[in-house]
């Protein structure tokens, strides 16, 4: 497991490829990550992860994030070090596998596996059935091949994302 020592206040955010988890995997700001994902990685790290895929819907092969600003604007605190609310929240997206550190920032995945076993077990009765439900329906719905399909039609792919994952909670 890679360890986050230091946070520059600037970091070079690129994505991190990897054709099982691009083609099968949930949108940040999906249902499925607030429904599964919050849980285990916290609510800080899953706004990041939203801010990343913001980002890489304007700037898909990269950018430049000013991490000192989008910790202001996400209304924490930001230090060089991992003991900050932000430092803290990044390092979990880092240990759960969504962000790798790299010499001058972070690569990132676009699009988030589903939540392995492991977790699942942590997560409240309710939820844990919810996931079986949603894990049931979606084997129904190829919900990446529909999601492709919505954009392609030219639906802007935040609305895209909703409207699958509407089919697959529905």
């Amino acid at each position: 497991m890679d360890v986050i020592q230091l946070i520059p206040p600037q970091a070079t955010i690129r994505p991190w490829v990897d054709p099982v988890v691009d083609a099968r995997g949930h949108d940040p700001r999906s249902i499925y990550v607030e429904r599964s994902w919050l849980s285990v990685i916290g609510p800080t790290a899953t706004w990041i992860m939203r801010r990343f895929a913001e980002c890489f819907d304007a700037e898909p092969d990269g950018f430049v994030l000013d991490l000192e600003h989008t910790a202001s604007t996400m209304g924490l605190s930001y230090s060089k070090g991992v003991a900050s609310p932000f430092g803290k929240a990044l390092h979990r997206c880092v240990m759960f596998g969504l962000a790798q550190p790299m010499a001058d920032g972070f690569c990132v995945r676009r699009r988030l596996p589903s939540v392995a076993q492991r977790h699942l077990k942590r997560l409240p009765d309710d939820l844990q059935a919810e996931h079986d439900e949603w894990a049931r329906r979606t084997l129904q719905v190829d919900a990446r091949d529909l999601e492709r399909r919505l954009i392609e039609a030219g639906i802007p792919p935040v609305a895209a994302v909703r409207a699958t994952e509407f089919a697959a909670w529905a």
